[in-house]
């Protein structure tokens, strides 16, 4: 399993980006089973890894900030899965989980954006340049080779685990790389691939985040204020990322080289990110405001020997779902409390006559009441100076419940807002058509859909006396629109 952290959906020419950034990721997706409707459960890492992990939802699980991963509620997770099939937990890079150290047979970490194991000569010194630059852009080059970079170190402390493993098991190697993320910064000749002039502008500016206001305006306003003009950087931010995003590619080519040489037997791929980054996008960087594609959409194939070649499934599927096709995958059942549906069977090319991948939910928030545009709460770090956590009291206040179904998609704010968009004609959601009378219909049958899914994911934990009736890999379906009783 490769896990990218940040990692913008549609920035990779498989996805219809214009510039070639992961051109053998794009091989790997083509060779496999990709799905480019594919979602996050949360905008944030700890709550969408914790989802990854479990096969369940915030809404479920608990862990709704990144600073309460060991809240995880659940009754078996992956690695337990795992490990009862007789498999060997081989970790490295960016934890952000609940799982420690100690649950796995290998673990090379913990790598953070800023560093990780200072293990060979020049990492402590790279490490201390990445702090400076206090999760910025970087407009030069990276002074420091590209073996100094933490997707490189995590590759080859990962190498190093599968050269050393036990040979009378199989392997389960979760490749955990921290970037695409912030700071945004890449040496030569990553830094020059990507010319400022030939990168794509945003297609809305920051003018769109102030129009939206709450969360939107604030974040925005914040950011101007402790670092003024940043928005004007859009040029390099953008070719930066592009150039991470084909350091990342190489790193991960250098990576399925090894393993297929190494490993014998056969070997699957899962590739899959937690959330997206702005990239620009209404004049922001990183995440932080509101549940827009760029953020919710996320990269997701799986690839390798038993795989069905050059699938592209056009099903809403969603991060909560890796874990139960995993756990199909390997043979075994899946545990209580699990909420995610196995996608094995889209695997192996079969069709769906269900609607069950029609829709998909997400959700974002920790609760309480939302502060507003204006509001000015204590934070986790000052507001004086230029730093800046993106994920804060403010930004994650409150609760929204999103749903996507064909080309619509809804958010119901726990405000008492809504919002619905049309991402035909609408991709970036700058019109809200919430109130829209032409579009009734439809925003009434979605509320319906949300209200269902809200039903669904009612969690089965803690476990009692009963026995919860269980849909065949957790398909349990749910229809477009009110069932009737006959008659009435």
């Amino acid at each position: 399993m490769i896990m990218t952290d940040q990692h913008r959906a549609d920035f990779s020419k498989i996805a219809g980006f214009p510039l070639d950034t992961t051109p053998f990721l794009d091989g790997m997706a083509a060779e496999g089973t990709y799905f480019p409707r594919a979602y996050t459960s949360y905008p944030a890492c700890v709550p969408a890894r914790t989802s990854l992990l479990t096969g369940r939802f915030p809404v479920a699980h608990r862990v709704t900030q990144n600073s309460n991963a060991a809240h995880a509620y659940y009754s078996r997770d992956l690695l337990d899965v795992l490990r009862a099939a007789g498999y060997q937990l081989l970790f490295s890079g960016k934890p952000h989980m609940h799982p420690e150290p100690a649950d796995f047979d290998a673990y090379a970490g913990p790598y953070f954006h800023t560093g990780g194991p200072h293990e060979r000569a020049g990492d402590a010194a790279f490490d201390e340049w990445l702090e400076r630059l206090d999760h910025g852009v970087a407009h030069e080059p990276t002074p420091f080779p590209l073996k100094r970079q933490l997707p490189h170190r995590i590759v080859t402390d990962a190498l190093e685990q599968v050269g050393s493993r036990a040979d009378d098991k199989p392997v389960f190697l979760w490749v955990s790389l921290p970037e695409p993320h912030n700071p945004y910064q890449v040496p030569e000749p990553y830094f020059s691939l990507f010319d400022e002039a030939e990168v794509p502008a945003p297609a809305t500016g920051a003018e769109v985040a102030r129009a939206r206001g709450g969360h939107w305006r604030w974040l925005q306003a914040l950011i101007e204020e402790k670092r003024p003009g940043y928005e004007a950087e859009w040029r390099r931010y953008r070719a930066n990322y592009c150039g991470m995003l084909r350091l990342i590619d190489d790193q991960v080519k250098r990576l399925v080289e090894n393993v297929d040489a190494e490993l014998p037997g056969e070997t699957i791929y899962v590739f899959v990110s937690d959330h997206g980054d702005y990239v620009g996008e209404y004049g922001l960087q990183r995440k932080g405001a509101g549940m827009p594609e760029c953020l919710m959409r996320i990269p997701m194939f799986f690839s390798g020997s038993t795989m069905v070649a050059e699938q592209v499934r056009p099903e809403l599927v969603s991060i909560v779902d890796v874990f139960p096709t995993l756990c199909e995958l390997v043979g075994e059942a899946l545990p209580p409390g699990v909420q995610g549906r196995s996608l094995a069977p889209l695997l192996a090319g079969d069709g769906v006559a269900t609607g069950e991948f029609d829709s998909l939910y997400a959700e974002r928030g920790y609760g309480g009441l939302t502060y507003g545009a204006d509001e000015r709460p204590p934070l986790h770090f000052p507001y004086d100076g230029p730093t800046f956590d993106e994920l804060n009291t403010v930004t994650q206040s409150g609760r929204t419940k999103m749903l996507r179904f064909r080309d619509y998609k809804l958010l119901v704010h726990s405000t008492g807002q809504g919002e619905l968009f049309d991402l035909s004609v609408d991709p970036h959601e700058t019109k809200n058509l919430f109130d829209d009378r032409s579009l009734t219909a439809v925003r009434d049958q979605m509320i319906w859909l949300l209200l269902q899914w809200t039903l669904r994911l009612q969690d089965d934990l803690p476990e009692g006396a009963y026995t919860p009736k269980a849909a065949d890999r957790n398909w349990a379906g749910i229809e477009a629109s009110p069932t009737t009783t006959p008659g009435r």
